[in-house]
C-alpha cells in the first residue's frame, strides 16, 4: 500500500501547498474540526452546528458526517481557508514538580502559552484538508501538528448511500469523527506544564512522527469500515518537522490499522459502537544494532452517546478500553526491559453537560495498568505502568451561535479544569522513591482557547 515512505512524505509536501492553492482558485471556505472557524464559513453554519457546547473538537452527527465527506461540504463563494488558535493557561499542582515544571519554569503557579496554532482548512468538489503548524509555547518550538488530508467519492449502491474515501494522514486516529480514541477524546486541551503519567498505549504515541493513507466506506450514514497503513518518515524529515525520530521509535515496515464503527441516530439521541486494531514493530529509538524490534498490538473498543435537547442543551458519554500486547524483544536486548512478553491496559470515559451549548460540565475517569517489569518502570517504587485518576472541568463558551462581537470567525472558550491522580507511575504513595505521592501531582488549570 505505501512504497516508500519517504517518496510519501514528500509527495505530501508538494501537495499542501497545491491544495490551499486549489482551494482558493475554487473559491473553497475553511474552518476547523479542531475549533477552526474556516469550516464554520465555509459551511455558513456557527460553530455550534458542528460541535458540541460551540466550540471544538467534540463532533456533533453533523460535524461528523462534515468530516467524513472530506471537509466538502460548503455554501456560497469564497472564504478564506485559513484559521488560527492560541490556547494558554495558568498551572498550580498540590505541590511543586522538583526542578521545575518545564525548562525555564518554576516549580508551580506557572502561566504559560501551551499552543499557537495556523490551519489550513477547507475543500470542495472530492477534496479537502485539515493541515494544522504549531508552536509549543513551554518547549518554545515549531512543528507541524495535525494533518489529513481527503479525497472523498458518493455512490449509490442497491439504494444505500455510501461515501467513499481516502486519507493521508500523520498520527493513526486523527482522521476519526468520534471522540472515543485518541487523538481527538477528553480532555481537549491541556498543557506541557502540567505533569502526567509515563505509560499509555502506542496507538496515541505515534501522532508526527508516522505519515499513512487509510481508505474507508461510510455506508447509509451508520457503518463506518476502514482500513490502512502507517510508516515512519525519514530522520531527516521528521527534525525539520519538528517532530522528535526517536519517541518512541521508527516503524519496522508497515504498521497495519483498522477501524469499524456503528452509528444510530433516533431522533435526538445519537449511539456510537466501534473497534480499532493497530499492529506495529518499532525500533525503540531507532536502534538498529539489534536486529530485533518491539511489537504491539492495541486492539481497543469504544461507545458514545449524544442526546440533543431544546435551547441547546446537550448530554454527551464517550468511552474506550484498548488492550495492549507487548513483545519487547528489542528493548530486552538493549537492557531497556527484563521482560519481552507484557500487557498494558487503558480504559477511560467522559460524561458532559451543556446548558444553552454555551456553559459545559464534563466528568472524566482514566485508569491504566499492565505488567510489572523491575526495568521498564525501573523508576517506580512498585515497577508497574499503573495510574489512575478524574477529571473535572467547567467551562464556557459565549459565542458557539457566531454572534461574536469581532465577527463570526471568532470564538473563544474558557475554562478551568482540575485533575486528580488516585495513582501515579505505578502506585499512590512515595511512586518514584522520593517521598512523593500520587496526590502531589493533582493540577488545577485555568485555560484561555481562542480561535479565529
Amino acid at each position: 500500500m505505501i512504497k516508500g515512505i519517504n517518496r510519501l512524505a514528500a509527495v505530501a509536501g508538494r501537495l499542501v501547498p497545491g491544495l490551499a492553492l486549489g482551494l482558493v482558485l475554487q473559491g473553497v471556505p475553511v474552518t476547523a474540526a479542531h475549533a477552526v472557524p474556516a469550516f464554520a464559513m465555509q459551511t455558513g453554519q456557527p460553530c455550534e452546528a458542528c460541535h458540541v457546547g460551540g466550540f471544538g473538537p467534540q463532533l456533533t452527527p453533523f460535524g461528523r458526517t462534515f468530516k467524513i465527506n472530506g471537509y466538502t461540504s460548503r455554501s456560497g463563494g469564497f472564504t478564506l481557508p485559513l484559521s488560527a488558535m492560541v490556547v494558554s493557561s495558568y498551572n498550580h499542582t498540590a505541590k511543586g514538580q522538583p526542578g521545575g515544571a518545564a525548562p525555564g519554569y518554576g516549580e508551580n503557579d506557572n502561566f504559560g502559552l501551551d499552543q499557537a496554532s495556523l490551519f489550513l482548512a477547507g475543500g470542495a468538489g472530492h477534496f479537502g484538508a485539515f493541515v494544522q503548524a504549531t508552536y509549543d509555547g513551554v518547549a518554545k518550538a515549531f512543528s507541524w501538528d495535525n494533518l489529513d488530508l481527503r479525497a472523498t467519492t458518493k455512490a449509490a449502491i442497491k439504494g444505500m448511500d455510501v461515501v467513499f474515501g481516502l486519507s493521508l494522514n500523520n498520527s493513526p486516529t486523527v482522521q476519526d469523527a468520534f471522540n472515543t480514541i485518541p487523538a481527538w477524546g477528553f480532555p481537549y486541551t491541556s498543557s506541557g506544564l502540567a505533569p502526567g503519567p509515563a505509560a499509555s498505549p502506542i496507538i496515541g504515541n505515534l501522532a508526527q512522527t508516522t505519515l499513512g493513507i487509510t481508505g474507508y466506506a461510510w455506508l447509509d450514514n451508520q457503518f463506518m469500515i476502514e482500513a490502512g497503513g502507517y510508516q515512519s518518515p525519514s530522520r531527516g524529515f521528521l527534525i525539520h518537522a519538528g517532530a522528535d525520530p526517536t519517541a518512541p521509535g521508527s516503524i519496522r515496515g508497515t504498521a497495519p490499522y483498522a477501524r469499524i464503527a456503528w452509528q444510530k441516530n433516533l431522533g435526538a439521541r445519537n449511539f456510537e459502537l466501534g473497534a480499532f486494531l493497530l499492529d506495529a514493530d518499532i525500533n525503540p529509538g531507532l536502534d538498529l544494532t539489534t536486529g530485533l524490534s518491539d511489537h504491539y498490538t492495541d486492539l481497543g473498543l469504544d461507545a458514545s452517546f449524544q442526546m440533543f435537547a431544546e435551547h441547546g442543551n446537550t448530554v454527551t458519554f464517550n468511552a474506550r478500553y484498548t488492550h495492549e500486547r507487548q513483545n519487547l524483544q528489542a528493548s530486552q536486548a538493549l537492557e531497556l526491559a527484563t521482560n519481552a512478553h507484557q500487557t498494558l491496559e487503558d480504559l477511560r470515559f467522559d460524561a458532559s453537560y451543556y446548558w444553552h451549548n454555551k456553559i459545559g460540565l464534563t466528568l472524566g475517569a482514566f485508569d491504566t495498568w499492565g505488567s510489572h517489569d523491575d526495568t521498564l518502570y525501573g523508576g517506580n517504587t512498585v515497577p508497574r505502568p499503573n495510574s489512575s485518576g478524574f477529571l473535572v472541568q467547567v467551562d464556557g463558551t459565549p459565542w458557539g451561535s457566531g454572534k461574536s462581537p469581532l465577527g463570526p470567525r471568532f470564538n473563544m472558550r474558557v475554562g478551568a479544569q482540575f485533575t486528580a491522580y488516585t495513582s501515579f507511575d505505578g502506585s499512590g504513595s512515595n511512586y518514584d522513591g522520593t517521598g512523593r505521592s500520587a496526590g502531589d501531582n493533582n493540577t488545577f488549570r485555568v485555560f484561555t482557547w481562542l480561535a479565529y
